[in-house]
């Protein structure tokens, strides 16, 4: 995959700079009522793409803070339920030993049901 990355970036740089080659007229660019900026067309160009690549940059790093923050949410979340579980368990417990007096002594001392007969 970073070969694909390379050869896209370089093929792009490349038609770049052929551009900016043959596009080396000045021209105006308007940026708001009466305030004009005048350069060669190729610095325009990079000047714009240059914008654009750290807007990308910035929307991404913001991307990826939100899939912090979700997956920080997420984790909270599970804690919460684990200790939910946790004194379910606890409870549980509880409630079993208290019943274990009331539960029926078996009548051998093997405990598993079966009685043994001796010839």
């Amino acid at each position: 995959m970073r070969q694909v990355n390379f050869v896209v970036i370089f093929v792009i740089s490349l038609a770049l700079v052929l551009f900016g080659i043959e596009n080396t007229d000045p021209v105006a660019i308007h940026v708001v009522q009466g305030i004009d900026i005048e350069a060669p067309l190729c610095v325009e160009l990079i000047v714009s793409m240059g914008i654009g690549a750290v807007l990308a940059w910035v929307f991404s790093v913001w991307v990826q803070v939100q899939g912090y923050v979700s997956v920080g949410k997420q984790v909270q979340q599970r804690e919460l339920r684990i200790q939910e579980l946790e004194q379910d368990v606890e409870r549980y417990r509880v409630e079993l030993e208290e019943q274990k007096p009331l539960l029926p002594a078996s009548k051998d001392g093997d405990g598993d049901g079966s009685e043994a007969y001796a010839n």
